[in-house]
């Protein structure tokens, strides 16, 4: 088959690979479909990531049909429609049995594109698929559907659920992308008082404003004092870190209130200063996190009921053999305008339906 193989920082194809097959007898072995790309992905390309040894095939998100299981699988069949998670959880370590999925100590965790093959491929092996892929509404175009892998997921619980977004909150949201603007919708099932979002890109900022941000501000243009002025000198109630650079995460620190919440979901690749001298009497709550999934099969519910805006998010489609040039495109989003790109895709009517 073919996949997209990580050959080290700045280098990659796509190119044949092995087929996978099953290991172990939780394994589930699922066609592709559709699969996007994650900000996480370039994050190790540029070799932020140096635990993902060259030779590996990139990808956490996906879309796709069960082909064949493992003799321990009971969830699903073959011919089942599938999100395949950006977690794998094996559920029965003491981490998964406290629902904390991507902490999983049974060989889950994320390890999709990370430890093991990904999912940008023709087929890609799930391991413990009982818990690591979703049956999908059959209302849900998978383009759609792939978003709930991981970006609204991750926004949700390591940015809005972390970050404890309560009624009349001022929610500040630095970085735009496709995590912060996840954030920025889940966030408005809480009615905050006020959405803030601070990106480079006006472009993005526009974005922003279509998801639900009542107010967006340009780094350029002294984003602290904005946040300031909106909250009498105070500070924002929660500020969320969608990008993963110290200079971001070090704003963050400086926009919340005495007593507020900053939530980094960010992928960092080099430090950031803890200002602690000027943090250690503001009684902020910092959080930290990895995503877990839990919440997924409530997202998808609620996209299948129309309920979880994702259409707009996708700006940009392609045929599963453009993966150079979707990353490409990616990756240039201040030129291109991208915000989530898609590979892959077709009517889910065209699976094939399972006998009974």
């Amino acid at each position: 088959m073919k996949g997209y193989v990580f050959h080290g920082p700045g280098k990659s194809a796509w190119e044949d690979v092995p087929d996978p097959g099953i290991k172990d007898p939780t394994d589930a072995i699922v066609r592709v479909d559709t699969v996007t790309i994650c900000g996480t992905d370039l994050h190790i390309l540029k070799g932020d990531v140096p635990e993902v040894p060259p030779g590996t095939v990139l990808g956490h998100e996906a879309v796709g049909e069960i082909v064949e299981t493992g003799s321990d699988v009971r969830t699903v069949r073959p011919g089942d429609r599938v999100l395949v998670s950006c977690i794998t959880a094996c559920g029965r370590c003491r981490f998964c049995k406290d629902g904390a999925y991507g902490q999983c100590r049974g060989g889950g965790g994320w390890i999709l594109g990370h430890l093991i093959d990904g999912t940008q491929a023709e087929y890609v092996r799930v391991p413990h698929a009982d818990l690591s892929v979703h049956p999908l509404p059959g209302a849900l175009e998978s383009k759609d559907a792939v978003l709930f892998a991981d970006i609204f997921p991750t926004a949700y619980e390591v940015g809005v659920l972390n970050g404890a977004v309560r009624p009349g909150d001022t929610v500040a949201v630095v970085g735009a992308g496709p995590i912060g603007l996840a954030a920025i919708i889940t966030a408005r099932l809480y009615s905050p008082e006020r959405i803030i979002a601070v990106d480079l890109a006006d472009a993005r900022l526009e974005a922003a404003r279509r998801f639900g941000a009542d107010a967006v501000a340009p780094v350029r243009d002294e984003p602290e004092q904005l946040v300031a002025d909106l909250t009498g000198g105070i500070g924002a109630d929660v500020v969320i870190e969608a990008v993963g650079v110290p200079e971001s995460f070090e704003m963050c620190t400086r926009m919340v209130r005495p007593g507020g919440r900053v939530a980094n979901v960010g992928v960092h690749g080099k430090p950031a200063a803890l200002h602690l001298e000027d943090l250690w009497i503001k009684n902020v709550t910092i959080t930290t996190g990895l995503v877990d999934t839990s919440s997924t099969p409530t997202l998808l519910r609620m996209a299948a009921s129309g309920r979880m805006p994702t259409t707009d998010l996708v700006t940009h489609s392609f045929a599963l053999d453009q993966m150079a040039e979707a990353y490409e495109v990616f990756a240039r989003a201040a030129d291109t305008g991208a915000l989530k790109v898609v590979l892959g895709g077709k009517p889910h009517d065209e699976l094939a339906v399972p006998a009974a």
